[in-house]
């Protein structure tokens, strides 16, 4: 997984992401979160996959939106 810093300064409960072609891993604290197109849609897989990338974001995105996900570990 690449570990996420948010370049915002700012605590962020994200700790890591991996980028699939459908999907989107994240990594919290406590558990990963599988997010795909399937669980909430490509649109909100694929502005999770910009949030990450750009290290800004995507745990308020996530707290704020409430996309499904597929499974949690």
């Amino acid at each position: 997984m690449t570990p996420y810093h948010s370049t915002s300064g700012k605590a962020s409960g994200v700790t890591a992401y991996e980028i699939g072609q459908d999907y989107i891993l994240v990594r919290f604290e406590r558990a990963v979160y599988k997010y795909s197109y399937a669980s909430c849609g490509r649109a909100a897989v694929e502005e999770m996959k910009i949030l990450a990338r750009a290290s800004e974001g995507l745990s308020t995105y996530i707290s704020r939106s409430d996309p499904g996900y597929e499974w949690k570990e």
